[in-house]
């Protein structure tokens, strides 16, 4: 039990790197860059309120629909150059032992990946972050965030100093006073970079996350104000890519692909002039 208790500090790590996608396409020329934000519930796919209590069991053992929902998610996922995923499992029971962070980088043949273990039942299951990626990060930070054990961040840094672009990928607490602890924790990590992208289900609205968390003295921006759960009938936006304003953005969507309980956020920005293609790592 010792283990399951366990607690951890903040990381400076390295991305796993798939070899066979090494080779695969960069990005686009135009300096484009496509961010995609999932929370993908571990793989199942919840259709109606009532599937919380009859498909329950879908949270702690492995069932046969797991694997082709994952291979829809992983279809989905190959589009896109940077991918915040939320309630990934990192191989455990449920998930039949299978990463399912290493597995979607697999699908979407993603040269580089993290998975950010938040809270270890074992066996039983590995509730994680992840994120997946076409570009080689200068840093990445692993951040376990304030409040209860289970919540946390991951830093991304691309390219070096002044001009870098800073990707924060993060799970937020359900509970009002325990997220704003934990933005201002963010809010710190950010401060000094001019170009900033906070990715994932932040369990809020945008209008709480700018003009009254943390964030709100950052000028950020929230292109994205549809809906986002249930991903049946959405009627809250709690999934969000916000970008400081010295990126430019192209596009934004809320993908209508029910695949989870929540829908997935897409954006496309176009990068800074100091942070072209020439100037970013693909290759390791």
């Amino acid at each position: 039990m010792a283990r399951l208790r366990s607690t951890r500090g903040v990381g400076l790590h390295q991305p796993q790197v798939n070899e066979h996608h090494l080779q695969a396409p960069g990005l686009p020329e135009d300096g484009r860059l496509r961010l995609l934000s999932f929370n993908i519930q571990v793989g199942i796919s919840t259709e109606r309120y009532r599937h919380y209590l009859t498909r329950s069991w879908q949270h702690l053992l492995p069932h046969n629909g797991r694997a082709g929902n994952l291979q829809k998610i992983g279809a989905l996922l190959s589009d896109f150059d940077l991918v915040a995923l939320q309630e990934a499992d990192g191989g455990s029971l449920r998930s039949g032992y299978v990463n399912q962070v290493e597995h979607l980088a697999q699908l979407g043949a993603f040269p580089y990946w993290y998975q950010q273990l938040n809270r270890n039942l074992g066996r039983f299951a590995q509730h994680s972050n992840g994120v997946l990626s076409r570009l080689k990060p200068q840093h990445l930070e692993d951040h376990p965030l304030p409040g209860p054990a289970g919540r946390g961040a991951i830093l991304v840094q691309f390219g070096e100093g002044k001009d870098a672009l800073i990707v924060v990928m993060m799970h937020l607490a359900l509970g009002a006073k325990t997220r704003a602890l934990q933005l201002s924790y963010i809010r710190e990590l950010i401060g000094g970079y001019r170009h900033q992208v906070l990715m994932g289900d932040m369990n809020t609205h945008a209008n709480d996350l700018l003009e009254h968390s943390p964030l709100r003295d950052l000028g950020l921006i929230a292109p994205q104000v549809e809906a986002t759960f249930p991903s049946w009938r959405p009627q809250r936006c709690l999934d969000h890519i916000l970008l400081s304003p010295s990126l430019t953005l192209e596009r934004v969507e809320v993908l209508a692909q029910p695949i989870s309980d929540h829908l997935p956020v897409a954006v496309e920005i176009r990068l800074p002039d100091a942070l072209t293609v020439d100037t970013l790592p693909v290759l390791s």
